[in-house]
């Protein structure tokens, strides 16, 4: 697998970017070097950029917090999130899944990922014994969850109502200042393994893919994605048919591949079945 240390050859072949975010951009406390200049360079070279994210909130709320990590709005082209995606699904109501959904949703998350329900007629509630259907943002970032155990009661009473269950992030992990985290994916794995139903929003289903085509306006084989989970974004873009980067920061660092050789890197991917063209040891120009 060829090992780049920069973004700066991608541009000679690429016009359009799909960017993840945590692992990529920010490790969910502050922005990793170069990042901003990079993107600032990408721009020069005329690139289009657009985040694709697994956060379970709304685009306009990433936009918010991209800024705070110094991202300049004028550095990409748009934001598509999970959440973004769940919040249209229930408004429009046209995916079976939802369709019948009725108005009281319990809520496994915290009070900053409500705007996936916002403006939609979607009570939230701690009561499984209440609600019509099981909304999953995920473990609480704070301290943060390293297991399942704590949500396992929560989980246990919305199965024994047989509710089903939307993940806004199918992640199973995401590493928070070098520390790895569980995320919404982790509990929606749990539901399942219960004989629970949920409906996963977001990479690696290529349908998260369809409205970041639509905001980078460009043919898929002049777009790549780079991402630092082979589980979601690599395995993502390679369903919609994009070419992918395989980024080795977040969860490749976590796992010791941040500074791994062409050959375990291949193999790694190779085990994961996914097939990145290159893998990328940073956001950087």
């Amino acid at each position: 697998m060829r090992i780049l240390d920069s973004v700066a050859e991608l541009t000679e072949r690429y016009r359009g970017f799909v960017l993840d975010i945590w692992g990529v951009v920010h490790d969910g406390r502050a922005a990793f070097p170069g990042v901003a200049d990079a993107l600032a360079r990408m721009r020069e070279k005329g690139a289009r950029i657009v985040f694709l994210t697994n956060a379970p909130r709304r685009s306009y709320v990433i936009e918010g917090q991209l800024t705070g990590f110094g991202i300049d709005r004028s550095l990409y082209d748009g934001v598509m999130s999970s959440g973004e995606i769940t919040w249209r699904l229930l408004r429009d109501r046209t995916h079976p899944f939802v369709r019948d959904f009725g108005p009281l949703a319990l809520h496994i998350g915290t009070a900053r990922d409500h705007s996936v329900v916002e403006d939609l007629g979607v009570t939230l509630t701690e009561d499984a014994a209440q609600a019509d259907w099981l909304l999953n943002t995920g473990p609480s970032p704070n301290p943060g969850a390293t297991s399942v155990d704590p949500y396992l009661p929560a989980l246990k009473a919305a199965r024994a109502r047989n509710l089903p269950m939307i993940c806004v992030n199918p992640d199973r992990t995401v590493v928070v200042g070098g520390r790895l985290l569980l995320c919404a994916g982790a509990l929606s794995e749990s539901y399942m393994a219960l004989g629970g139903q949920s409906l996963e929003i977001g990479k690696p289903d290529p349908t998260a893919y369809d409205p970041v085509m639509e905001l980078l306006d460009l043919p898929r084989d002049q777009v790549v994605a780079i991402g630092d989970s082979p589980h979601t974004d690599l395995a993502g873009a390679q369903a919609a048919g994009l070419d992918a980067v395989w980024a080795l920061g977040g969860v490749a660092a976590e796992q010791g591949l941040a500074d791994a050789d062409s050959a375990t890197l291949a193999a790694r991917a190779k085990a994961e079945g996914v097939s990145p063209i290159a893998a990328l040891r940073g956001l950087r120009w």
